[in-house]
């Protein structure tokens, strides 16, 4: 049997999409509730305590950071396939409105939990806040929060540019690649794809720890965001247009995302982030210190305004506009599966 009452395990009806969407963008993630990301940090920080323990040198490494790799995604799907399977048995057992309901209820919230918009743009608001308090020290400690780059001694300018990279790059882990295997594999899926990226934020690094033992890890997250970071890229090509019903700005955000997107180290973070500084008009990337090394990164996009400050606030608004386009896209995804 592959439905829990009316929900499907590997699907999701639309009204329990929407309201998850809604609900992340009123509540975000209160520490007082349970999150399943911060189970599966607790389950890959055990795992590779014990891993770690039965491996030497780097071949060793790669073969117990593969096996992490592999693990924590395939729990987490068989986790929640087995939570889906208990919250079907409950409803079939009781068959009740009310039962129903609260069924519902618990579904709406563990999808919400795959999204962060809200929490993404609150970041950046608290942020700004800060920065227009002239708070620039305590905004370079919570841009460190939300950034692996080294914060200390950035100007507030460099701090808006980091905010704007972050609203980009975030946009496509935190919304539009939950929202993609939403509507692919429902919420197993999805929170496979949620280990998946906390994987990667807890060991993909390329410092000397993990270099060797987060390599699995880092792949597997560039496979995973493979696609969702090219449709996020579109899908701020397509705000910019929408938002400042200018079809200059939308030829010069896709022509940014489709010649300097491929220039970032990463296979994915840098189109999301060319198509907005594209939309916008600044230039983003450039050197930035990682543990006190200076790496040597690529600049993406013209500087056509310095106003950066406005820049971000005109950010927010395109991705909040790019993930309700998203949302809309895995409605009619969803819309096409369940009439079929």
């Amino acid at each position: 049997m592959n439905e829990i009452g009316e929900f499907a395990l590997f699907s999701l009806p639309l009204a329990i999409l929407l309201s998850a969407f809604l609900l992340d963008l009123a509540i975000g993630d209160p520490r007082f509730l349970p999150h399943p990301v911060r189970f599966m940090g607790a389950l890959i920080e055990n795992m590779e305590t014990q891993l770690r323990g039965q491996v030497k040198g780097p071949r060793g490494e790669r073969w117990a950071g593969a096996v992490l790799a592999f693990s924590v995604p395939a729990v987490s799907l068989l986790v929640t396939l087995l939570i889906l399977q208990i919250l079907n048995r409950i409803a079939v057992a009781f068959s009740s409105p009310f039962v129903s309901v609260i069924v519902g209820l618990i579904l709406v919230y563990l999808v919400s939990t795959t999204l962060a918009l809200r929490d993404l743009i609150a970041a950046s608001r608290r942020i700004s806040g800060l920065l227009e308090e002239r708070r620039i020290a305590e905004a370079r400690v919570e841009l460190s929060f939300v950034v692996g780059r080294d914060t200390e001694g950035l100007s507030a300018d460099e701090i808006r540019k980091a905010i704007l990279e972050t609203l980009a790059e975030n946009l496509s882990d935190g919304v539009i690649a939950p929202l993609f295997y939403l509507a692919l594999g429902g919420l197993p899926l999805a929170l496979a794809y949620k280990a998946i990226n906390t994987l990667d934020s807890m060991v993909g690094y390329k410092n000397q720890r993990y270099r060797h033992f987060g390599w699995a890890s880092a792949r597997l997250d560039d496979l995973a965001n493979y696609l969702p970071a090219r449709i996020t890229g579109l899908l701020l090509v397509m705000a910019s247009g929408f938002a400042l019903a200018s079809p200059r700005v939308m030829t010069r955000a896709f022509r940014t995302m489709r010649n300097d997107g491929k220039r970032h180290a990463s296979p994915n973070a840098g189109l999301p982030e060319a198509a907005l500084a594209g939309a916008l008009g600044v230039r983003l990337g450039g050197p930035a210190c990682y543990g006190g090394i200076r790496m040597e990164k690529p600049y993406l996009g013209r500087e056509e305004t310095n106003d950066y400050r406005s820049a971000v606030v005109r950010a927010e608004g395109l991705v909040i506009l790019a993930a309700s386009f998203g949302l809309a896209s895995s409605a009619f995804v969803l819309y096409l599966r369940s009439a079929s």
